[in-house]
């Protein structure tokens, strides 16, 4: 689902104007990020929360290259889904097998 799509749904379900809407997720996700970039958690309620893993230093290689290089330790964006929603998502799911 993109961005867009997102935004007609919501506006399609509530009645407010695309742009109003596009406005809001904007605003959404400029709040998260900069609470992000402060090493802060978000905390959704009964969908999940947004925080920052650490990943340590490791080796890596450049194969076209065929040298290894060390990979500096750094923090990226994570999701958590919260157990409700993880319980529901994963009952939602056909079985592969």
């Amino acid at each position: 689902m993109t961005k867009a799509e997102i935004v007609a749904n919501i506006s399609e379900k509530t009645g407010v104007e695309k742009k109003e809407v596009m406005a809001i997720i904007e605003a959404f996700m400029s709040v998260v990020k900069n609470y992000m970039y402060e090493g802060k958690n978000i905390y959704l309620r009964g969908f999940g929360t947004l925080h920052i893993k650490k990943r340590a230093r490791k080796p890596g290689r450049i194969i076209s290259r065929n040298t290894t290089i060390m990979i500096p330790a750094h923090n990226i964006p994570a999701f958590k889904p919260s157990k409700s929603f993880a319980r529901k998502l994963i009952k939602s799911q056909p079985v592969v097998e």
